[in-house]
């Protein structure tokens, strides 16, 4: 039974490292393969150990649960799209807080199955700690990313929505939730746990409600925190070393990257939280604005502008994702690479929906990375260049963030594209961005607007080069 013991806690060891250098690799497009890699095998060496102990009776519901499971994950990651990743991230934070919520309910209810009674025949007070904690985070990050998953996923309005009195609402329901928790430790009836779920549950959606739509990608970053606290807390419980230590380290990372997007939007977490940045982009534009003068051109005045270039900065946004545009803008850029033209890329921190999803995409269609660049890389090259060509970023390049006082966007970090020669922008129409805030940029006298599908745009253009 020691060697047993033994075995499992190294394996699990192996595990938690596996997963550490998972992390490593993914902070860099060029060992992002790796560290997928590193992470699957540590996830098979963790969920192997754990079906392999002498504490399991019976095989027949796990491995049901597994081929179910691996069934679902394998249809769903051959069919998603990239563009759909945000919201499918969203999804399955839902079910790792809902699997804390249901392990925390079972040990509850069966708490001699899991080693968790004292002599008196109560539950371990640390345990009813343990528990009460996991169950509360899980509840309150499966139903805020429920509320995620739709605002992305456009089933309900990215907008806001605020009503008075909500953020004092939402104070008292979190201090009536801890006590619930620090009640549990001295009553453990059932509708003191239970009522703390059902609470912790209208608490995340309550939570997430008033949250713009711009914001949505740190709140996935926070429900990506929050999971992982929920599973270490019920590792606690499990006495799962190896639950403890991948929760630890999701956790902890969801809150740096939380904090990483924040500072490239220049907001604090706290606002984030109280919400109400980003709504439905129709809503915003003003008919002044849209009627203000813009100057339009054709595939072929941009291949002209282009091909007679000394240097093109390409700036991606979710626009080209949606478009799936990114196979066709290589293509493009090998065409004015030939014609002597130098070409890179800027990406910032928050361009598309997740950090990472312009770099994945620009993999994807075998973009080198030394072509590549962070917002404060390339910044100061905007100055120098003769083109800048933005293909369905929006916020990204608004001027108004660095003009505009009253501007929601004030303040955030921006691609410095206006101070190009020329600003060449790709777009399907004269909305406004995610933020639900017009772009200045649209007016600016060095920018043409290139109206139009981003896929079939950059085609264009590519033939006009020929």
């Amino acid at each position: 039974m020691e060697l047993q013991a033994n075995v499992t806690a190294l394996a699990y060891l192996v595990a938690a490292v596996l997963f550490i250098l998972a992390l490593r690799g993914l902070s860099s497009p060029e060992t992002a393969r790796a560290g997928n890699a590193m992470g699957m095998l540590g996830m098979v060496v963790a969920v192997a150990t754990t079906i392999l102990s002498p504490q399991i009776e019976s095989y027949t519901w796990i491995l049901v649960a597994v081929a179910i499971g691996g069934a679902i994950g394998l249809v769903i990651a051959s069919r998603i799209a990239m563009t759909a990743m945000p919201q499918l991230v969203a999804a399955f934070h839902s079910l790792v807080g809902l699997a804390a919520v249901l392990v925390a309910g079972a040990a509850y209810s069966s708490p001699a199955a899991f080693g968790l009674l004292d002599s008196a025949g109560g539950i371990f007070i640390s345990s009813r700690v343990e528990m009460s904690l996991g169950a509360m985070i899980g509840a309150i990050t499966f139903s805020g990313s429920i509320i995620a998953f739709t605002k992305l996923q456009g089933l309900v309005s990215g907008r806001p929505l605020i009503f008075v009195g909500q953020h004092w609402l939402n104070a008292l329901l979190g201090l009536v939730a801890l006590a619930l928790v620090c009640y549990f430790c001295v009553d453990q009836s059932a509708w003191v746990f239970w009522g703390l779920v059902a609470l912790a549950f209208v608490l995340g959606f309550l939570l997430i409600i008033p949250i713009g739509g711009a914001d949505m990608p740190v709140v996935v970053s926070m429900l990506n925190s929050y999971s992982g606290w929920a599973a270490a807390g019920i590792g606690f419980t499990l006495h799962n070393n190896a639950l403890i230590v991948t929760g630890a380290l999701v956790g902890s990372s969801g809150a740096i990257l939380s904090y990483i997007m924040c500072r490239a939007m220049n907001r604090s977490f706290v606002s984030v939280i109280l919400g109400g940045f980003g709504g439905d982009s129709a809503a915003a534009v003003g008919s002044s604005i849209e009627e203000r003068p813009v100057k339009q051109g054709s595939a072929e005045d941009a291949a002209f502008i282009m091909k007679n270039a000394g240097s093109v900065i390409i700036v991606p946004g979710y626009g080209m994702a949606v478009a799936q545009a990114q196979h066709a803008l290589r293509e493009m850029v090998d065409d004015l690479k030939k014609a002597g033209v130098k070409v890179s890329y800027a990406i910032h921190p928050v361009a598309g929906r997740m950090p990472g999803h312009m770099n994945v995409l620009l993999a994807e269609a075998n973009v080198s990375y030394d072509e590549v660049f962070e917002l404060e890389d390339i910044n100061s090259e905007f100055s120098q260049a003769d083109v800048a060509f933005v293909i369905g970023a929006n916020d990204v390049t608004n001027p108004a963030a660095k003009t505009d006082p009253a501007s929601p966007i004030f303040g955030m970090p921006i691609l410095d594209v206006d101070r190009a020669k020329t600003v060449l922008f790709v777009k399907r129409g004269m909305s406004a961005g995610y933020a639900g805030v017009q772009n200045e940029l649209f007016f600016k006298d060095n920018t043409m607007m290139l109206f139009g599908d981003a896929k079939k745009m950059v085609e264009s253009i590519a033939r006009a080069m020929d």
